[in-house]
């Protein structure tokens, strides 16, 4: 027997409803869809606008095989072996998603993509095209490709700032090359960092079921609108545990607007060499309950945070209205932070907070040793890559040394990891310059190159 509640029953219930802040429309959720007359919740209706911009990404690279048996012109000719180079093809299989329609952009994973002699995209309605790689930023683990063709249907991108703890997610991509696959789930974190073997960090947690080759694809809000990129996961054995990783839209966003502009990520550099605080350290400077933060520990000449009055001393505590806890998380905020744009930086200076403002510049991504000290003539220095520095490698590398010059002259070679300039250990390139302009009368440099570590006596 079915009971339908009179007219004064529900007007009381509604009445309950919105004492209790119950009445209030949630905006998250279900759609719905009638199935035999009765309303059941569903997503299949967003996922008719979402699932087309979704693709699946082939990627081959080949490979040079040294095989031992063919260096030896005897046993090449004993064995038959053809005396030229063997390949091998190494494939991937990925995920991505559409954001510009008329231009074909899709935006994946740098990783999918990697090292990548040929890439092809295949549509949801089964349509296969080549596809062109524009550029990518292994630091963020953002690429971008480009195919040409009509019908493209691409998804609108979420203001990734709105996005809260506890909003229902769905994740599209092609796991384990199974075709395209939905699932679903919350958000369970924000502003995620800290994973080893990965750059800059500022990833959404989810867990929703991400496996391997959902990397690239789209995690969506419940109105269909694109709000990150499934990037990776956490997983003692390879598969899904409830715990995966999106770069956030916003993030992937920038990362494609600078690709297109420049062909390259400019990361913004606030000009500061900083350490973390040690109970040690906090009872020296006298800073009390202040244990959080990075510590000046110097302040680069003509830099932004000189500019904006940052002192040796003070304690970083808060950049871009973004919590600085460490050294590393003041290098991971300021290198995900676009080039130009105004920031203010909150410090703690002999226990009184303070707020200044500066204007991000471009971090150098190289060094002419000629710029430095006239016994680095010849040598170029590059920035380590983002994921060596957040598996705890510190220093510069060597990317060239001009044949005959001094530097060559020196020992130095190309490849070689400078850590350090006489005691004094070497974070980048700007602590780099700041040593070199010391002009230390002994230029003895901590190199490790391979498996071997020493010291190169300039002269």
């Amino acid at each position: 027997m079915r009971i339908t509640p009179s007219p004064q029953r529900l007007a009381l219930i509604a009445v309950l409803l919105a004492s209790f802040g119950l009445a209030e429309p949630v905006h998250a959720a279900l759609p719905t869809a009638d199935a035999a007359g009765t309303p059941l919740p569903s997503l299949a209706p967003m996922l008719e606008r979402v699932t087309p911009a979704v693709v699946n990404i082939h990627s081959q690279q080949v490979q040079r095989v040294r095989n031992p048996l063919a260096e030896d012109p005897f046993l090449r000719r004993f064995f038959g072996i053809p005396d030229m180079p063997q390949e091998r093809v190494r494939q991937s299989l990925g995920s991505g998603v559409i954001v510009d329609a008329d231009s074909g952009l899709v935006l994946t994973n740098n990783h999918v993509i990697e090292g990548a002699d040929d890439i092809s995209v295949t549509l949801a309605d089964g349509r296969t095209l080549v596809a062109e790689l524009v550029g990518s930023d292994p630091d963020t683990d953002v690429a971008l490709v480009r195919v040409a063709a009509e019908n493209l249907v691409a998804l609108p991108l979420a203001d990734s700032k709105a996005l809260r703890v506890g909003d229902f997610v769905v994740a599209v991509g092609n796991p384990f090359g199974l075709g395209q696959t939905v699932t679903s789930g919350i958000v369970s974190a924000l502003g995620r960092n800290g994973l080893r073997g990965l750059g800059y960090q500022n990833f959404i947690q989810t867990d929703a079921s991400i496996n391997p080759g959902n990397s690239g694809g789209a995690l969506v809000n419940l109105r269909g609108e694109l709000i990150g990129i499934n990037s990776a996961i956490f997983s003692p054995s390879g598969g899904n545990i409830g715990i995966g990783f999106a770069i956030p839209a916003s993030l992937a966003n920038e990362v494609m607007r600078q690709l297109l502009a420049y062909g390259e990520v400019r990361r913004g550099n606030l000009g500061v060499a900083t350490q973390d605080i040690t109970p040690e350290l906090a009872d020296v400077l006298a800073l009390g309950a202040q244990s959080r933060g990075a510590l000046v520990a110097r302040v680069e000449t003509g830099s932004p945070a000189e500019q904006a009055g940052v002192r040796v001393g003070d304690v970083i505590t808060q950049l871009d209205d973004q919590p600085v806890l460490d050294r590393a998380a003041l290098h991971n905020i300021e290198g995900l932070l676009p080039v130009g744009k105004p920031i203010r930086i909150g410090v703690n200076r002999d226990g009184k907070p303070l707020r200044l403002k500066a204007v991000l510049k471009a971090r150098p991504k190289e060094l002419a040793g000629d710029a430095l000290d006239p016994r680095l003539s010849g040598a170029l220095f590059a920035e380590i890559p983002e994921r060596l520095r957040q598996g705890g490698v510190t220093g510069v590398v060597v990317s060239k040394v001009e044949r005959g010059s001094r530097a060559a002259i020196n020992g130095m070679r190309a490849g070689d990891l400078i850590t350090a300039i006489g005691r004094r250990r070497i974070d980048g390139l700007s602590s780099l310059q700041s040593l070199a302009d010391a002009a230390p009368r002994e230029l003895a440099l901590q190199v490790t190159r391979g498996q071997r570590a020493g010291v190169l006596l300039m002269q």
